[in-house]
């Protein structure tokens, strides 16, 4: 929190007097650091789904009207709108999700750039700080990656089980997919998703939140965000799952001082859920 510049100093051993407040117990400055830190989180809320709702809005524009345009449909929809084949719909689906992601990696470098052109990487965390964080070395880096994935696996389980929400093995791909969009598939989920959702949270939103927040706060405040950025209509099984994730990307994040370590958990947290439920359970 920064002072305010037009409160004068009170002398070494004395107290200022606030006029109509308890001297002792300072209410109206703790209300006023509440009400401070309410409108930074809020701050960070909306530049959070900004981002997302700006991404999402390009997305839209670009695979729903674009393919329609291309196919020869009216984008607006209508009497004379055709019904689209399963293989189309997982196809559009597909495409929105990675035309999303691609949308909003643009939008932060490209308004991270906009607002610095020369520290821009470092505001994001592509570069290191001179004088910043203590660093993570890499056998510390490569331990957690060795146990994340166990760790991961057994809380989202035991999420499932408390939501009782459908969760396990024996699961297979669509049949509507073919090996080509798979492919593609997989490499949104481990590669793309986790490089744009880092980039939001653990970069343009972290570098906002931690010189008003703090470390600890914004770890917990990114954490939520990312967590409710993943709420689906089943309930909270969801982000509640998430939320452990989150907190340790947060925690590499001011540890390392980098994105690259986030990038790389998230990634491989997301292959070690999917190798877990697509491989089929013992017998």
């Amino acid at each position: 929190m920064k002072p305010d510049p037009g409160a004068p100093l009170p002398a070494a051993g004395t107290s200022a007097p606030i006029p109509g407040a308890d001297a002792v117990s300072g209410r109206p400055g703790r209300l006023r650091d509440a009400v401070r830190t309410l409108a930074i989180v809020m701050g960070l809320i909306v530049q959070a789904f900004f981002y997302l709702g700006a991404a999402s809005l390009v997305a839209f524009v670009i695979v729903r009207v674009g393919a329609d345009w291309l196919d020869g449909r009216n984008p607006l929809g209508g009497a004379e709108r055709p019904r689209l084949y399963p293989r189309q719909m997982a196809a559009r689906e597909l495409a929105l999700d990675v035309t999303r992601q691609i949308a909003l990696a643009g939008l932060v470098i490209g308004i991270a750039h906009w607002r610095d052109r020369t520290g821009w990487r470092r505001r994001l965390g592509l570069a290191s700080v001179a004088g910043g964080p203590p660093g993570l070395s890499p056998l510390r880096l490569g331990a957690i990656l060795l146990v994340w994935p166990f760790l991961h696996i057994a809380w989202v389980t035991a999420a499932a089980d408390i939501f009782q929400t459908p969760f396990g093995r024996r699961v297979a791909l669509s049949p509507t997919l073919s090996a080509t969009t798979a492919a593609i598939w997989l490499t949104y989920v481990t590669v793309l998703a986790p490089f744009a959702e880092e980039l939001l949270m653990r970069g343009a939103v972290f570098a906002r939140g931690v010189v008003r927040l703090g470390p600890a706060g914004t770890i917990l405040v990114t954490s939520l965000l990312f967590a409710g950025a993943h709420v689906a209509p089943a309930g909270l099984a969801r982000p509640v799952s998430l939320l452990p994730l989150a907190l340790m990307l947060g925690w590499l994040r001011w540890r390392s001082g980098r994105l690259w370590p986030c990038i790389l958990l998230h990634g491989w947290s997301n292959l070690a859920m999917i190798a877990y439920v697509l491989t089929p359970a013992e017998a």
